[in-house]
């Protein structure tokens, strides 16, 4: 019930977004400007007001990373060696397969879903792991795609910078994480308009969320996106939950929150990717809807695994 209780609210949301947009309440311009509102300003304030609080801190081990995207690259090569296999799939195309079950739905789910599950106590975890998660896992697939590119290293090395440079939720990683290095916090005026953004971020982006859903198709290819989805949904979690848990020591609350991060639905970076380079834009698209819709249940799974943990 408790697992239940957390879930509930979370895809409710998403729900009602994805209704409200179907039944035309929230119309596409609407449903950007607030996706564009989430990734721009309300998360980025989130995770300033997180890393800024009195009392926020830790350490993350070796073990902690290894688990997590040690588990990551497991799903990610599974992924793609099916693609692999099947007609009709191109290089590149194999590789954004890989790269769809193996990229988590941070921002819009993830980030909501950790905190109500493991409060405080998995914060500090959560954006240690976020600010190392979007350059690692767009890095990765970004080099893998245009490794037959011909460009020099360098030059894609600074292409990467700057697109890391120009978001501004890696931007607000770096700001938090220096302002916590400092000492700094934001008081006064500042902190209550930072809380005030930071308040809205999980309700906003899981209606964006919800309503963004009304523009995938989950016919283009069913049983493609299915395998994408429960290589993400299941396999993903399943590996870091073997490392966190049994091959690996680490707090409790860290290994729980790596492997609910890992159980998160594919990411809507995936898409963006896909659509970037022009391969598979449909199957990465269905897969988003597809593993978000397996997600209730998934994730119900997974937090009553961890609370036996």
């Amino acid at each position: 019930m408790n697992a239940l209780a957390i879930i509930a609210p979370i895809f409710g949301i998403v729900l009602i977004g994805w209704a409200a947009a179907l039944a035309g309440l929230l119309s596409d311009k609407v449903s950007d400007g607030l996706s564009e509102y989430v990734f721009a300003v309300a998360v980025p304030a989130l995770i300033i007001a997180t890393l800024t609080k009195p009392g926020m801190s830790g350490t993350v081990t070796w073990s902690y990373w290894v688990a997590y995207f040690g588990g990551a690259a497991i799903s990610w090569f599974v992924g793609t060696l099916i693609a692999r296999r099947r007609a009709g799939i191109e290089r590149r195309g194999a590789i954004l397969h890989g790269f769809a079950a193996s990229q988590s739905n941070t921002v819009f789910v993830g980030v909501p879903m950790i905190l109500q599950a493991y409060g405080e106590e998995g914060a500090f975890p959560l954006f240690m792991l976020l600010a190392v998660h979007l350059p690692l896992m767009m890095g990765s697939a970004t080099f893998l795609i245009e490794s037959d590119s011909g460009l020099p290293v360098l030059a894609r090395i600074r292409g990467l910078a700057l697109v890391l440079l120009r978001n501004p939720i890696f931007v607000a990683l770096l700001i938090g994480m220096a302002m916590k290095g400092l000492g700094l916090a934001p008081v006064g005026i500042a902190r209550s308009l930072i809380d005030a953004f930071a308040g809205t971020a999980s309700t906003c982006a899981l209606v964006a969320l919800g309503a963004g859903l009304k523009r995938y198709r989950v016919l283009f290819d069913l049983k493609g996106a299915l395998v994408i989805a429960l290589l993400k949904n299941l396999l993903h979690p399943l590996a870091v939950w073997i490392l966190a848990f049994h091959v690996f020591a680490m707090p409790a609350a860290y290994a729980g929150v790596a492997t609910l991060f890992a159980a998160m639905p594919v990411g809507i970076n995936a898409y963006l990717l896909a659509a970037r380079y022009k391969t598979e834009t449909g199957m990465v698209a269905a897969s988003v809807l597809v593993s978000t819709l397996l997600a209730p249940l998934t994730t119900l799974a997974w937090l009553m695994l961890l609370g036996r943990a």
